[in-house]
């Protein structure tokens, strides 16, 4: 996600991040280094060294630090973020299963019904196209279940 522009806003104590599709609100209280009293926030800018997917503060004192657009995304909890991020986990722990459990990839492909192409996506942690169903499915295959425990939203 490519940010536009950004903004210290001290009154609401935030950071107004503006994307090409919506504005996101970043609180101080979140930040690895937040301002204080005494050593306000000088600047803060779209940092173009990290692909203008990152925005870098510096306070008076010569702190410095920067906030990745997945550090918004996870904030908001965007459903989006969310979904690629639980397929993330699940692809990891399938490649760690497949290592670890030393069965062979035809046998699990024969277990899917399904092509060595499809399988090889399948794998693929950057593959965001595939369905959390198809997941579980290659977890079975290499025999883990898969349960889903809810947690409260962090506030």
């Amino acid at each position: 996600m490519k940010l536009k522009k950004v903004h210290a806003n001290n009154h609401k104590k935030c950071f107004e991040v503006q994307t090409a599709g919506r504005t996101f609100e970043f609180p101080y209280s979140k930040l690895s280094v937040p301002p204080r009293d005494g050593d306000p926030i000088a600047t803060c800018f779209v940092d173009r060294d990290l692909g203008s997917e990152a925005f870098t503060y510096t306070l008076t004192s010569g702190k410095e630090s920067t906030i990745h657009s997945d550090q918004l995304l996870e904030y908001h909890q965007d459903p989006d973020y969310t979904r690629q991020m639980l397929l993330y986990k699940l692809t990891l722990k399938a490649q760690k299963l497949l290592d670890a459990r030393g069965v062979k990839k035809r046998e699990i492909i024969r277990r899917l019904h399904t092509s060595p192409a499809q399988f090889y996506r399948l794998l693929d942690q950057t593959n965001y196209k595939k369905s959390i169903d198809q997941m579980v499915r290659m977890l079975a295959a290499l025999d883990c279940g898969v349960d889903v425990v809810f947690q409260s939203a962090a506030l």
